[in-house]
């Protein structure tokens, strides 16, 4: 059975659509938030190829159908952005600091974490693009000496967390304006987060992804100018 699953370059992609499926199954099942279906569907991929003894790099043939679609989706959220250009207008200035200040908010949490816990500075920049899209992240990471693997996941960790905490955060800070939200959303948990903001609205879901394309330009200006911090 491992050398079938091996060889089928179909196995890591069907395995990542089933898995998927079957999170979303459980979150409309039991309505919580922390049953995120892409949580789940980590944790049965996880234990799926732990179960067939099926290595990451065989899984990962396939797996690549399913990441090659991650840009594209990614520039896909242009379209709810595209229908709210008259608020974005109205809102810019407000856009413009909100998304700016979560960006040096990123950086320099990241940076006294680091701190604390005297992390070096290989570590400390492959976590700085941990809230920016997994397209834009591996490519900063790469290019300032990060570890590339651990900054996917520091970003799939970030966007899980956003997604499953971020109408709750917004409630508990009393952010109630539409444009807020999405701006907070998706400069600190870019598409997956963005998921969620598109579940609360049209325009929390614009102005979030409006914030996926600004936020990932600016940490990669960004992060040359603080990655010798440490």
């Amino acid at each position: 059975m491992k050398e079938i699953l091996t060889n089928s370059i179909y196995f890591g992609f069907f395995l990542t659509i089933g898995a998927y499926l079957a999170g979303l199954w459980v979150k409309q099942k039991l309505k919580l938030a922390i049953f995120n279906p892409l949580l789940i569907a980590v944790l049965l991929v996880m234990a799926c190829l732990m179960a067939t003894g099926v290595e990451y790099e065989a899984y990962q043939e396939g797996g690549e159908f399913v990441s090659g679609l991650l840009t594209p989706a990614t520039v896909c959220l242009a379209i709810p952005l595209y229908k709210q250009l008259r608020m974005l207008r109205k809102h810019l200035a407000a856009v413009a600091v909100g998304i700016t200040s979560g960006v040096i908010t990123s950086a320099v949490c990241v940076f006294l974490l680091c701190s604390l816990f005297h992390l070096g500075h290989e570590h400390y920049v492959t976590m700085l693009p941990k809230s920016i899209t997994t397209a834009i992240g591996m490519g900063v990471s790469e290019e300032a000496g990060g570890i590339v693997t651990l900054t996917v996941l520091s970003i799939l960790v970030t966007g899980i967390t956003g997604n499953m905490c971020a109408q709750l955060l917004c409630k508990l800070a009393g952010i109630t304006h539409p444009v807020a939200k999405g701006l907070a959303i998706g400069t600190s948990s870019h598409a997956l987060g963005t998921a969620k903001a598109l579940e609360m609205g049209e325009i929390e879901g614009a102005m979030s992804s409006l914030s996926i394309a600004v936020a990932g330009l600016m940490t990669v200006v960004v992060v040359p100018l603080v990655s010798g911090w440490i």
